[in-house]
């Protein structure tokens, strides 16, 4: 009898440790065989986001029943989660429970239109370049935020990487936008740099457009800006040939002609005098900070050297400006760049 009693007893316990080894396999095993991620949406029901969790899992009966215990159907967040390979249906249920990878760094940079700016905007999150677009070429926004244009607008987008949650609407980004702009200006910093300057901070984004299209040279950046900053303490035209280029609505032209120079528009900046209406570009930070930095000298003018290698030489008089200019002209020239 007592054998029998300790034979049912070694029956129990092998099956309470195959049973517990199982279970433990069930919710702690690894579920996720390859990394995997999926986008749930909102308006998807319980029922569907869940599907499609455990389309790519094993042990999907467990997954329903540690859900249930941490009552995860009360409501999942919409969002971007990823899934590495090895997590137990514990891990994956969690995830879900508790938040997703719905955060993005959004980069911004230079771009020279808004179409340009839009495009950047929707391979980062979750919405597309039309819908990017539309806000910022909403009437309603502009006037909120104080624009008359989406060109205008520009001044508002700094470069810089941004966390803002995937599926941010494209009005919720600009107000952010706008947001992450006015803390900039506000520092005691920037209004010393404005105070100096005499500038406004959307005079400086725009004065920072002319720049950052003048020189890919960092270093010379706060020194071109000096010249502009001369020129327009003693109310000279700013002759600035980008602005002819945009003014044409041609960045590709290589040689700016008398023609440009002819062209009857608020950004031909030989015609009228002054900042032009709203940046040309999107600048870089190199160009802004060129700009509250700027370099302070006589110069009056800059022309791309002949040697044409992104710099440019100075001049305090137009005779010497002149000679300048001849030699880059000789240049061109010579590279048959008409």
């Amino acid at each position: 009898m007592k054998k029998k009693i300790i034979v049912i007893l070694l029956v129990l316990a092998a099956t309470v440790g195959v049973t517990g080894v199982w279970m433990y396999q069930m919710f702690f095993g690894p579920a996720v065989e390859n990394r995997f991620t999926v986008i749930l949406r909102e308006g998807e029901t319980y029922e569907e986001m869940t599907e499609k969790v455990k389309s790519s899992l094993l042990y999907r009966w467990s997954f329903d029943i540690y859900a249930k215990r941490i009552n995860l159907d009360r409501g999942i967040e919409a969002g971007k989660y990823t899934f590495d390979e090895g997590m137990n249906v514990v891990q994956v249920a969690r995830i879900l429970k508790f938040g997703s990878d719905n955060s993005v760094r959004l980069t911004i940079n230079n771009a020279r239109t808004p179409e340009i700016l839009a495009g950047k905007i929707a391979r980062q999150i979750d919405a597309d370049s039309l819908a990017v677009l539309s806000a910022l070429r909403d009437k309603a926004l502009m006037k909120d935020l104080g624009f008359k244009s989406a060109e205008a607008m520009f001044s508002i987008f700094l470069p810089n990487t941004y966390e803002v949650y995937r599926n941010i609407t494209p009005e919720a980004l600009v107000r952010k936008l706008k947001a992450e702009s006015d803390k900039f200006w506000a520092s005691a910093k920037r209004q010393e740099q404005l105070e100096r300057l005499g500038l406004t901070p959307y005079e400086v984004m725009t004065l920072a457009s002319i720049v950052h299209e003048e020189t890919n040279a960092k270093e010379e950046m706060a020194r071109v800006a000096g010249v502009y900053v001369n020129r327009l303490k003693i109310d000279m035209p700013l002759q600035a040939d980008p602005t002819l280029k945009y003014a044409a609505g041609d960045f590709s032209i290589k040689r700016v002609l008398d023609k440009h120079k002819e062209i009857d528009s608020p950004y031909n900046t030989y015609m009228y005098r002054g900042l032009p209406p709203t940046p040309i570009a999107m600048p870089d930070m190199a160009a802004i900070e060129g700009v509250l930095n700027y370099e302070n000298h006589d110069y009056l003018y800059f022309c791309a050297r002949p040697e044409m290698d992104g710099r440019h030489n100075f001049a305090k008089s137009l005779a010497e400006h002149n000679r300048n200019a001849q030699a880059y002209h000789r240049a061109l020239n010579k590279m048959n760049i008409r």
